[in-house]
């Protein structure tokens, strides 16, 4: 397979033999319709769907191009929207399904030098709590996992300024970028720190075994940088207003309950 993941794609399937299972590996470009439909054209009814693509802009925000700019919530919410509405019509025939979207610590809160990813994953958290309560009186629910830096390569996968020059009179922002991951690979060496990413793995199985209607909107997973207690304490203002719009019903599915024999 000569594509982009053909590395991991093989020790998914070499993974797989062994073991047993039935691995598909389907190659996709989340960012354009034609191949997410030509990827789901096959597939059976989905039960459920991770939406974990994404990469990261670093730098100040002044510095990247317009079109840059739309290249990163295309991929971070966009691409995830393309993805459910290619196993939606499945789930609602079967009036049940879960999807987790892969949002971010950085989009409940804000550091100087990622402006356009912070904004692509707000946007993320908008449209995915938004979804939660459309798709729930229909039996889907969907949650949010809130990582926050683990052992990948994030920062050196991250995409730079545009505009070089614009961005060298941004100097203590630079600085703020080097100390910041600096800062996480220190984390990242410290055994006792949770940067393992199989943490993240281990959420997504327990959000998948956990029964419809009591999944959390939110999980975070990981290196929280406080945003643990924003969480907390916006809980229930949210669910106040979901009170005072008369939708507290639609936050999440209802439970399902067991059969009477």
């Amino acid at each position: 397979m000569e594509v982009k993941n053909a590395k991991a794609a093989k020790e998914l399937s070499d993974f797989a033999k062994p073991h047993n299972l039935k691995i598909d590996v389907l190659d996709i470009d989340v960012t354009s319709d034609e191949s997410v439909q030509a990827g789901a054209e096959n597939l059976p009814t989905v039960d459920v769907l991770i939406n974990n693509a994404g990469f990261g802009y670093g730098g100040p925000a002044e510095a990247f191009s317009s079109e840059a700019c739309m290249a990163q919530p295309d991929l971070n919410i966009v691409a995830p929207l393309r993805m459910a509405k290619a196993v939606l019509p499945g789930m609602r025939k079967q009036r049940s399904g879960l999807i987790i979207q892969v949002s971010s610590t950085a989009g409940r809160g804000a550091f100087p030098g990622f402006g356009v990813y912070h904004a692509s994953k707000w946007g993320l958290e908008g449209m995915s709590e938004a979804m939660r309560y459309e798709l729930s009186p229909l039996g889907i629910d969907v949650v949010l996992v809130e990582p926050g830096p683990f052992s990948t390569n994030f920062f050196g996968n991250l995409v730079t300024p545009t505009d070089a020059t614009v961005a060298a009179d941004y100097q203590h922002v630079a600085e703020f970028g080097v100390m910041f991951e600096k800062t996480t690979a220190g984390l990242f060496e410290d055994e006792n720190a949770p940067t393992d990413p199989m943490i993240v793995v281990q959420i997504f199985e327990k959000l998948i075994n956990t029964p419809a209607g009591e999944r959390p909107l939110r999980t975070i997973a990981g290196l929280d940088f406080g945003f643990q207690a924003a969480n907390d304490a916006t809980e229930p203002i949210r669910k106040a207003s979901l009170e005072a719009m008369g939708i507290a019903a639609w936050d999440g599915p209802k439970k399902t309950e067991p059969s009477m024999n």
